[in-house]
Order: structure tokens, then sequence, then C-alpha cells
């Protein structure tokens, strides 16, 4: 018995480490975002994850089909544009709503593949706890939000669900991590000429550089690796519920690093998402057994 809890709880705890990594990670970006901008932090972010990646896995590039590539291409794209769309939303709003706003991408696939009604009222109950956090985490609720911001959040949500999707194709057509560098060098060409336009030569200022590492290291190179492996034996719904955990890690990376004070009605609404993401994950324990 205790063995067979192993592979179940592995993928849940995989998830849970790389949220909590993305979202200090994004705290981390924010803060940097005076010195480069919004586009300049995505690019040092990729690139930076991306030459690591590649030094690591050292990923083949023959023997694979054009359906592979095509699948790598694609799960390039939408991690650029999950990225650039956040950091141009965080560098609008607080991180605590955009977070909130993009976290329905994820929900929205889960209720949409979902062949379970239990997992729809798992969805349902995150959705309740997302709207009371979107009214006062990090101290703005959506009715006072710049309307630009709120529409790359969102944008970065859909960008986010389809990421949940080509990860999983992904990891199952290359070995390890190497769909995974493949894609990033795909997501760092991408965002090289936004990066340029918008930083110049600020990209190449030491400190700058050293902390878009540590973003990267932190928002990109440990979560994408701890979410390719957990979707390999997660089921995508699954995967897509315990997402709506982010917004309660995100109030916390907030509150810690950049000093955003929770209130109680915050705290109820992370209460509500985490019971929802945990229920979801037990009832697709059940259904396995």
């Amino acid at each position: 018995m205790p063995q067979a809890k192993g592979p179940r709880f592995g993928p849940v705890a995989l998830v849970v480490s790389a949220g909590l990594s993305v979202q200090f990670g994004a705290a981390l970006a924010v803060m940097i975002m005076p010195r480069a901008g919004a586009a300049g932090v995505v690019t040092l972010r990729l690139a930076a994850a991306a030459l690591v990646l590649l030094l690591v896995c050292r990923p083949k590039v023959r023997g694979y089909t054009r359906s592979d590539w095509v699948t790598v291409l694609v799960f390039g794209i939408t991690m650029a544009g999950m990225n650039g769309l956040f950091y141009q939303a965080v560098d609008r709003i607080p991180l605590g709503p955009a977070v909130t706003l993009e976290v329905l991408g994820p929900l929205a696939l889960s209720v949409i593949v979902s062949r379970r009604l239990v997992n729809l009222l798992w969805a349902g109950l995150a959705l309740v706890g997302i709207v009371l956090l979107s009214g006062h985490g990090g101290g703005a609720g959506f009715g006072s939000l710049d309307l630009a911001g709120a529409a790359f959040a969102l944008g970065a949500g859909v960008m986010w669900a389809a990421y949940i999707v080509f990860s999983a194709r992904t990891g199952r057509r290359f070995p390890q991590a190497d769909g995974l560098a493949l894609a990033m060098a795909v997501a760092a060409v991408l965002s090289l000429p936004l990066g340029i336009i918008e930083a110049g030569s600020a990209l190449l200022v030491p400190s700058t550089l050293a902390l878009g590492v540590g973003v990267a290291l932190m928002s990109s190179v440990l979560p994408y690796t701890l979410e390719l492996l957990a979707l390999r034996r997660l089921p995508a719904p699954t995967f897509a519920i315990l997402m709506s955990l982010e917004p309660a890690i995100a109030a916390t990376a907030g509150f810690l690093v950049l000093h955003q004070a929770l209130s109680a009605l915050d705290a109820l609404a992370i209460s509500l998402v985490i019971a929802a993401s945990m229920g979801a994950v037990r009832s697709q324990m059940r259904k396995r057994g």
C-alpha cells in the first residue's frame, strides 16, 4: 500500500513545487521591471532558461517526425505568448489579480475536458475562491484594474491552457526534458526582438543580467521541468485544476516579497481554492483506484 501512494502523490508535489517557484520568480521579475521593462524581463527569462536547458539537456535534433517538430514549435509559441502577455499584465496591474485572471484559462480547460460531474463542482468551488480573491488580492479589485492589463492577463490564461496541452504532448514525444529545451529556444528567439526594442543595452547590465538569470531559473527552468515531468503521470484536467493554487501562491509571494497585505477575505478565498484543488486530486485518484 505505501508503494502505491508514491506515484499518485508524486506528480501533485511536482506541480505545487513548480507553482511556488514560478510565483516567487514572478515577484522577483516585478522588482526588476523598472530596469528592463516587461518585454526585456521576458527576453532575459526565456533566453537564460533556453541556454541553461540546452546546455544541461543537450537535446538531439535527429530522429523526430514532422509532427514532433510541429508539437515542439507550438509549445514554444505558447510559452512565448504566455510569458509575454503575463508580464505585460503585471506591468499594469498587481500580481494577485493578474494571476487570478490568468488561472481562468486552466480552469476553463478543466471544465471543457472533464468527464465527471464532481470535477465540474470542484472547478466551480475554485472559481468562487478566485472571484473572492480577485476583489481583494494585491489591494485592488477588478473594478479598479487597468483594462489593458486585465486583457493581457486573460490572454495569458488562454496561452496557459494551450501550454498545458502541448507540454503534455511534448513530454510524450521527446525524452527527458529535450522537448522543453527545444521549445524554450523557440520561445527565446520569438521574444528576443521585442526585448531588444524595449530594453536595448539595459539587457547587458551585469546586475540586471544576474537578476534575469534568477528569474529564469525560478520561473522557467525549474517549474517547466517539474510540470513536464508531472504531466507524464497526471491527467490534464487534474493538472488544470491544480493551477487554481496559483493565486494563493501569488498572494503569498506578494506578501513576502512585495509587501502586499492579505485580508481575512483573501484568506477565505485561498482556503476555497486549496480545498477545490485537493478535492479534484482526490476524486481523480478514486477514479484511477
